[in-house]
């Protein structure tokens, strides 16, 4: 009896994840939200890579969502922000049995530890763009979606088995 409520519960996850996950994709597809919040958001994280990358020497501007150099530019774009990935972080935490100030934790540092490769991902990809354009591409769509994704969910792993173990010592 215990796998088969395991085996619901499970299931009951997977379609709450998907559902909210489809959610959170329609809702950042509205023409207004792309407007309103992804664009805004994305200049921001321009603004923070050019500071970064000018605090290691590059002389770098920003404009909008591009960062540019005399000899290289690099425009952020959707996939390339973070908020796909932070999608799918909100998507399974709240989809996941756990209570509320749990979920508002792994929200907030899942959403920091996505911002924070990402900035490292904007920096290393600039980079190598002016350093070593050979590598950029492979890195860009290799190298740095596979990290990206894979700590997403590393992180949704150990937060969720956290969780489940908090729970379950409320529960004793």
């Amino acid at each position: 009896m215990p796998a088969n409520n395991d085996r619901r519960r499970a299931f009951l996850f997977i379609l709450r994840f998907f559902a909210l996950l489809a959610l959170v994709y329609g809702i950042s597809a509205i023409p207004w939200t792309e407007r309103n919040v992804i664009v805004p958001f994305t200049h921001a994280i321009t603004i923070v890579s050019a500071a970064a990358l000018n605090e290691i020497g590059q002389h770098v501007r920003a404009a909008g969502t591009v960062i540019g150099s005399p000899s290289f530019s690099v425009s952020i774009l959707n996939g390339c922000n973070g908020v796909e990935a932070t999608m799918f972080l909100l998507a399974a935490i709240l989809a996941f049995p756990a209570g509320w100030q749990l979920r508002i934790w792994g929200l907030a540092i899942g959403f920091a530890l996505v911002q924070l490769l990402n900035l490292l991902r904007i920096v290393t990809l600039f980079l190598l763009g002016r350093y070593q354009p050979q590598a950029f591409e492979f890195f860009h769509l290799a190298v740095w979606q596979t990290l990206i994704a894979a700590a997403t969910i590393f992180f949704f792993l150990r937060w969720s088995e956290n969780a489940r173990r908090d729970d379950g010592a409320h529960a004793a």
